[in-house]
């Protein structure tokens, strides 16, 4: 599995705008895409235009065929001027086999 961190900080301005994006992004990445186990956006709650996202891929292959969809690129070019910072962590499951039950547990 790939697993990775993006951190954002949002123009504020915009925030409402990119908040649509990536909802659409992420619920388009969730539904179309097997290789996407998890795109999981969330805001801090004290400065809403701190954004993070925990992303999963199955593989590197589906994290490469991520970065190639419509929904992808459309997210992309729209959010670009939206977007004042973007740091990507590339992580480490410390329990591999215990990460699975995270989505058993939402059965």
């Amino acid at each position: 599995m790939i697993v990775r961190i993006a951190e954002l900080e949002i123009v504020e301005e915009q925030l409402k705008n990119y908040l649509t994006e990536l909802n659409i992004e992420a619920r388009a990445s969730m539904e179309k895409e097997s290789g996407v186990i998890s795109i999981f956006p969330m805001s801090h709650k004290e400065t809403p235009s701190k954004i993070t996202i925990v992303e999963i891929y199955a593989d590197k292959n589906a994290y490469e065929a991520h970065l190639e969809t419509p929904h992808f690129k459309k997210y992309k070019t729209t959010t670009a001027e939206m977007v004042k910072s973007l740091k990507l962590i590339d992580m480490g499951a410390v329990d591999l086999e215990s990460m699975p039950l995270i989505f058993e547990k939402l059965k």
